[in-house]
């Protein structure tokens, strides 16, 4: 849409584009570091002889531990999804920043308990539970914040932060494990006391940062605060109060507010919000995009990220031994190497130019693509295939040789899923709904983002048990099916104001996205909504009584 060059949905001025709106988002992106090192650190901590000693595993079964370890990762992502839902009424009530310190806060309580346990296992599941509450808060924030604070030209690159710490975030924590496991003995109460008191490093950072954040604007519009928002919005655009962009942008949010304040029925408090969201939710536009939300998360963590890392696990030894390579746990993390480059270079130098939509298409398609490679290639090698003695069968050369390109698909999935589906999902989540019900739809994106990760996790190995070499083809399905999915019903968001949202997810193109730009020549960009226009004058609105709404 408007080819590979920044789309601005009116003339901008350079000043928007400043180091203040930039400096904001990474700060606030930066609570992706969190559960980012959460997710890589754990598995292979949990692992060594010194804490499954420190923590009686020694003294059960190999099915025991099995349960155990596989329910500490559970009660994080159970956490994190009540967190998502806590979120919601704390955001609209408090604004965005309030919740991101009362998030931090908690993960760092979290994190403290799990790194101070003398060897309880019930203090262990504690720490796991409270550091998924601040997770789920965050993630249900973060992505709504900066796409509120962003102006449109750049709001794909600025949302993409957040992925981008969460990439740092894991290959920090696969590279401090990897240095422990290289420099203190295995047994030592250090080597998992270290990379779990690593996390009150960047959760410690994330809370200081916090101190230092502006309060979104169209929050505080909302609320009737206007000196309050026109002092921040002008500090974030770099511009004075009474500069043209300026009045036209708060001009839009007051005059959504007075369209929202309709639909409350004027009712104000919790009560007005709720009632008028289920109004407002219940459209048949905006219950689109509900829906829409449900299969965008579904298909993210069911594309075969989540599951590949565990089948490197179990099938690279015999692939990288193929071609001469022993140190499997090096190339696992070259593996997230190469998922976080595909990350950065993405989003900090392509989506605003590129887009959201032909990246999702080519990265499912990829995706599809290769991961049929490693099912055939299962398939026919066997890699960890084992004789009656348990002992693992040597493959043949021409299987080796297949192992070489092997290595290489695994390491394309993972820039491929990098720059497509492991972070458009919280970008376009972000960008789909009016400013009133960011609050209640951001916390649902994250609850069903966290949801589907658990039943990912539950399911796992069932079905590696069942299907083998099988789940390849299964994800790889999953893969065409989102490639069919984003073809007919993901628009391109790129430039396209907030108050354009409505006609381009419900108009139309509504389930023939494909026709986007014919539909809105020449760029894909629905017209300003006619009965808005004429509230974009700022000076016409000063009368205007603001009403707590939806």
């Amino acid at each position: 849409m408007g080819g590979f060059k920044i789309v601005e949905d009116r003339p901008t001025p350079k000043a928007v584009y400043n180091r203040r709106i930039y400096a904001l988002s990474l700060i606030c992106a930066a609570g992706a570091l969190t559960f980012g090192y959460d997710n890589a650190f754990l598995g292979t901590t949990i692992a060594r002889p010194g804490f499954q000693r420190d923590f009686g595993f020694t003294q059960h079964s190999a099915a025991w531990i099995t349960q155990t370890t596989s329910n500490l990762t559970s009660v994080f992502l159970a956490g994190a999804a009540i967190g998502s839902l806590i979120a919601w009424p704390f955001m609209e009530h408090y604004g965005r920043v309030k919740p991101l310190q009362g998030a931090s806060a908690i993960f760092i309580a979290g994190a403290a308990i799990m790194t101070a346990t003398p060897g309880n296992l019930a203090l262990m599941y504690a720490g796991r539970v409270i550091t998924g509450l601040g997770v789920g808060c965050l993630t249900a924030v973060i992505p709504t914040f900066i796409a509120e604070m962003a102006p449109p030209p750049i709001r794909g690159q600025l949302t993409g932060f957040f992925d981008i710490a969460y990439q740092i975030g894991a290959l920090t924590g696969f590279w401090i494990n990897y240095g422990i496991t290289k420099t203190l003995p295995a047994t030592s109460p250090s080597a998992w006391r270290i990379p779990m008191a690593v996390q009150l490093i960047p959760s410690g950072l994330f809370a200081i940062g916090t101190l230092f954040m502006k309060e979104s604007p169209p929050w505080l519009l909302r609320k009737g605060r206007d000196d309050e928002a026109m002092a921040n919005l002008s500090y974030i655009r770099g511009l004075p109060a009474d500069h043209t962009y300026m009045l036209e942008e708060v001009g839009m949010v007051r005059a959504i507010m007075e369209e929202e304040a309709r639909v409350a029925g004027n009712v104000p408090g919790m009560w007005g919000y709720l009632r008028g969201a289920a109004r407002e939710l219940s459209r048949p536009s905006m219950l689109h995009r509900v829906n829409l939300i449900f299969f965008i998360f579904e298909f993210m963590c069911f594309s075969g990220a989540l599951s590949l890392n565990y089948y490197c696990v179990f099938y690279s030894p015999q692939i990288f031994a193929s071609v001469g390579i022993t140190d499997t746990a090096l190339y696992t993390g070259i593996y997230g190497l190469f998922k976080a480059l595909g990350a950065i270079t993405f989003y900090l130098f392509i989506i605003d130019r590129a887009g959201r939509r032909q990246p999702w298409l080519l990265s499912s398609g990829m995706c599809c693509l290769t991961l049929i490679y490693l099912a055939v290639y299962v398939k026919v090698a066997a890699p960890g295939a084992k004789d009656a003695t348990g002992a693992l069968l040597p493959i043949s050369s021409s299987s080796a040789a297949g192992g070489k390109a092997a290595i290489f698909i695994i390491m394309l999935f993972s820039m491929c899923w990098g720059f497509g589906g492991n972070g458009l999902p919280w970008i376009v989540t972000s960008e789909m709904f009016p400013i009133s019900l960011r609050s209640i739809t951001g916390a649902y994106a994250s609850f069903h983002h966290w949801l589907a990760s658990f039943a990912v996790t539950m399911s796992s190995l069932p079905i590696k048990n069942s299907w083998g070499w099988g789940m390849f083809l299964f994800y790889a399905a999953i893969n065409a099916i989102t490639f069919i999915f984003t073809y007919f019903l993901i628009p391109e968001t790129k430039g396209v104001p907030i108050e354009c949202m409505d006609m381009l997810w419900g108009g139309k193109t509504k389930y023939t996205q494909f026709r986007q730009r014919a539909v809105y020549p020449p760029d894909g960009i629905p017209p300003f909504p006619a009965e808005l226009i004429h509230d974009t004058d700022l000076d016409a609105k000063q009368d205007t009584e603001h009403v707590e709404q939806v």
